[in-house]
């Protein structure tokens, strides 16, 4: 890869990185271009370089994000032992949890954005990893298969607000 091509990768990584920091503490309508280029150390014309609006910025962050829980979730159904498949998930999304806190402070906050394209990149991000779960909890058999991903998925939502609001005991069990 060319020199200029490993800078730009990494500059387009580094907003992303920046803007994901940004969204989550001060959310997606109060932060600005500007924000996000202060963070990333650079110039606010240079985020309009790879990004041509913050919306699409924010897209581009949450496809980070959710591509993140997918991707663990996929490693975890190709390792787990059928007992060990939900624990397992759990301590996944935990783990993802602790160390890329600010994208899931993300999620949330785009959970309640309203336009289109936003709440499409939610859904699809929804689905996909519902459907992970779903098809994994029937593949190892798992009772009630719906319900134990319904749950899964609740607990999550449960584990997110955990986070967001500082309240560790919501996530005990």
């Amino acid at each position: 890869m060319a020199k200029d091509t490993t800078t730009s990768v990494n500059r387009k990584s580094d907003i992303i990185s920046a803007a994901i920091e940004v969204f989550a503490e001060i959310g997606y309508y109060r932060a600005t271009t500007a924000q996000v280029a202060e963070r990333a150390k650079i110039s606010q014309p240079y985020i309009f370089r790879f990004f041509p609006t913050k919306e699409v910025l924010l897209l581009t962050a949450l496809e980070v994000s959710w591509a993140r829980i997918i991707e663990s979730f996929h490693q975890v159904v190709q390792s787990a032992s059928p007992d060990r498949l939900e624990t397992d998930l759990i301590i996944a999304y935990e783990q993802i949890l602790g160390e890329y806190r600010n994208e899931v402070l993300l999620q949330m906050q785009a959970q309640t954005i309203q336009e289109h394209s936003i709440r499409e990149a939610m859904q699809g991000g929804f689905r996909e990893v519902r459907q992970i779960v779903l098809d994994a909890f029937r593949q190892a058999d798992i009772a009630d298969p719906e319900e134990r991903t319904m749950l899964f998925l609740a607990r999550g939502m449960l584990c997110n607000i955990s986070v967001a609001i500082n309240l560790p005991e919501l996530m005990e069990t």
